[in-house]
């Protein structure tokens, strides 16, 4: 019996071996989660025995158990690197179709567009609309729009915040405008259907006391050689004590015939409605009448033209956010993360990856930052959580143990010796 007994030591010890070794092995390797060889003590099954009177058979190893804590954060600086701090895992869709599970956050793009993983697993999360919020709870492969351009989006409102100044002179509105009449103004652009740049001039006459007159100019260019085009837009009132417009405000939309400043291109009429704050709350208005200089804060219109991809970004709650040469961001999906209830009963494969057993239960779904998910971290990766120290420390244990095991069976081997040479 001594023989198996130092025998299954033996067997136990290389295996701790193995589990060290590949621990340190993977030293390096994102998102690797350190194993552990656990043992048990083995008796041999004896009807009647005493408790005291079993000496045992051994040890064997009873599980390798993984270590899912919490692995450093190191900052890398590429935008499609994503560290989960906290619970949950990427979830992954495999070349065959299955599903996999991983803490490995080294992703990057293919020919079409697609979030992939270095062995080409397509990241999987849920669509969102344009400002991020999930229109869906099926999990799809993340696409960037790579391959095309984001299309353009015609003017509709402008919205202008600023202030006029209260001191200003009266004048008397030319036509067309005098150079008196152009001295507090703004100019802009605006976008039509296609996404055709047309400069519009913005102008502010004081026509009486605490009212101004807002006339829009435009320069034709289809037939070349014509005047601007100057459009009485209304008057503003202000309130004498508060400065603060009299509502309601009476302005009409700034209309420009497109065909004249983009010609031969068959694009419908441009008209954007002015906004200037709370139409039913002066007090949130944003056109002022104080008794300072002319200052324009911000001049903000909701088109753009058409724009190309350059650059991507991820949120902590693992939105995906594009940015597109026109300087329009939108949201272009969500990164899903997935825990278990029993994170030990996930079958480690090759690659980095878990595949879901009977064992660790179902998946549950989710978002980043709900429940007991954690947050992404873009730009990072979650370093492997081997203590190489403890690593090397385990190993000489390890090794003790084997070579402790190794004695008793050459001691054994000795006794028996012994014995046969009895005479």
């Amino acid at each position: 019996m001594s023989f198996g007994t130092g025998l299954s030591g033996l067997n136990a010890a290389s295996k701790n071996l193995d589990v060290i070794g590949h621990n340190i092995a993977n030293a390096n390797t994102t998102g690797m989660k350190a194993g552990r060889a656990e043992f048990s003590e083995m008796y041999a099954a004896s009807l009647g025995a005493a408790g005291g009177s079993n000496g045992g058979i051994g040890v064997s190893v009873a599980t390798v158990a993984q270590q899912f804590t919490q692995g450093n954060i190191k900052i890398t600086g590429n935008n499609l690197d994503m560290a989960v701090n906290g619970e949950g895992f990427f979830t992954v869709e495999l070349a065959d179709g299955s599903l996999a599970y991983t803490r490995n956050g080294e992703f990057k793009l293919d020919r079409n567009g697609n979030i992939i993983t270095n062995n080409g697993a397509k990241l999987l999360g849920y669509q969102t609309d344009s400002a991020g919020k999930p229109v869906s709870v099926v999990p799809v492969p993340l696409n960037l729009p790579t391959g095309k351009n984001i299309d353009p989006k015609e003017s509709s409102e402008l919205k202008l915040t600023m202030n006029l100044d209260a001191r200003a002179e009266v004048q008397t509105v030319g036509t067309p405008l005098t150079a008196e009449n152009k001295q507090y103004g703004t100019s802009l652009n605006l976008y039509d259907t296609l996404g055709n740049a047309v400069p519009v001039q913005l102008y502010f006459i004081k026509t009486a006391a605490n009212q101004w007159d807002v006339v829009s100019v435009y320069q034709p260019v289809d037939p070349p050689g014509q005047p601007a085009v100057e459009t009485p837009l209304g008057q503003v009132t202000f309130n004498p004590t508060t400065g603060r417009p009299v509502l309601p405000l009476a302005l009409t939309n700034i209309q420009i015939a497109t065909d004249s400043v983009a010609p031969g291109v068959p694009a419908n009429d441009i008209n954007v409605a002015l906004n200037f704050g709370d139409p039913a709350n002066p007090a949130l208005a944003t056109v002022t009448q104080f008794g300072s200089k002319f200052a324009v804060y911000d001049v903000n219109q909701n088109g753009y033209p058409s724009g190309e991809l350059t650059s991507i970004a991820v949120g902590e709650e693992g939105v995906i956010t594009a940015r597109y040469s026109n300087g329009v961001s939108q949201a272009n999906g969500q990164v899903m993360l997935t825990r278990f209830r029993n994170v030990q009963g996930l079958q480690p494969i090759n690659g980095g990856y878990w595949q879901k057993t009977q064992a660790s239960g179902d998946p549950i779904i989710g978002q980043p930052l709900s429940g007991r998910f954690g947050q992404i971290r873009s730009g990072a990766l979650e370093e492997s959580n081997v203590d190489l120290t403890q690593e090397l420390v385990n190993m000489i244990v390890a090794q003790r143990h084997y070579q402790a095991n190794a004695q008793t069976i050459k001691t054994q081997d000795q006794v028996q010796q012994t014995l046969v040479n009895l005479r």
